[in-house]
């Protein structure tokens, strides 16, 4: 049993997982409503009585201590408000998501980038329908020109309401899952925003500091470094234990 080096993979693979979620940050730096992804890493124990490395009794009792990739979490922190001047760009000054029907279902975006589809359907850069209060798309007519949306979400034209803007907020905000760089899906209910505060004209930008990203990566890489030398050196100690302990040619 290679414990050293079973201790070190542990770590291995969590510097690249690390990496890994660090490099989707930087990639998404200025990808609209897109928040900071982190991983939390913790120690996975196992008993190390049974280790043939070590004497019974004593040290052997002792617990061994892995890293365990344990779970991801998002940085909630609102990103900076772009004001546009694009009619139908909006961005949510508060809590909440947008919702928005793609193909898998509807899904939660705080990337308020919309714009009209040819039949007048209000929808996001990918053309997913946004949704009311109701759950249904917002559609306008070609008369619709004089289009304004108010902070509640409620979208009018000089001919009259046209539709709410749904807004929702899901019960455990970090029980969502990302699709894409703007995407995600709800995994628990969501509830309407009672008094969501958006703003017409503008977009929400991500919450990423690329600074901070790019420097944590260097860290990571230098760990990753650390830790292959580290499994190459024990590699290395153990071949050559092989080489003095075989009789030469055999």
């Amino acid at each position: 049993m290679n414990l050293p080096s079973n201790i070190a993979l542990s770590r291995l693979i969590a510097s690249q997982r690390a990496m890994d979620v660090t490099a989707q940050n930087i990639a998404n730096a200025n990808t609209s409503g897109y928040k900071t992804e982190h991983v939390l890493f913790t120690d996975w124990l196992s008993p190390g009585g049974n280790s043939l490395d070590s004497p019974t009794g004593g040290a052997a009792e002792a617990s061994i201590a892995f890293v365990q990739d344990r779970a991801s979490w998002r940085d909630q922190a609102a990103g900076s408000l772009t004001h546009t001047g694009n009619t139908f760009d909006v961005a949510l000054a508060g809590d909440g998501y947008f919702t928005v029907a793609t193909p898998n279902g509807t899904r939660l975006t705080r990337n308020g980038q919309f714009g009209l589809m040819p039949d007048g359907t209000l929808a996001d850069d990918a053309g997913n329908a946004v949704l009311d209060t109701n759950g249904q798309p917002i559609r306008l007519s070609p008369a619709d020109t004089q289009v304004a949306i108010a902070a509640d979400g409620t979208v009018s034209s000089q001919n009259g309401q046209l539709g709410q803007i749904g807004v929702v907020q899901p019960s455990d905000p970090m029980r969502v899952t990302a699709e894409g760089g703007s995407l995600y899906r709800a995994d628990v209910p969501t509830a309407p925003v009672v008094s969501p505060s958006v703003v017409q004209g503008a977009v929400e930008g991500s919450n990423v500091q690329p600074v901070l990203e790019i420097t944590r990566m260097m860290d990571g890489l230098r760990q990753f470094q650390f830790v292959s030398e580290m499994i190459q050196a024990e590699s290395d100690r153990q071949q050559s234990a092989i080489d003095k302990l075989l009789p030469q040619g055999t």
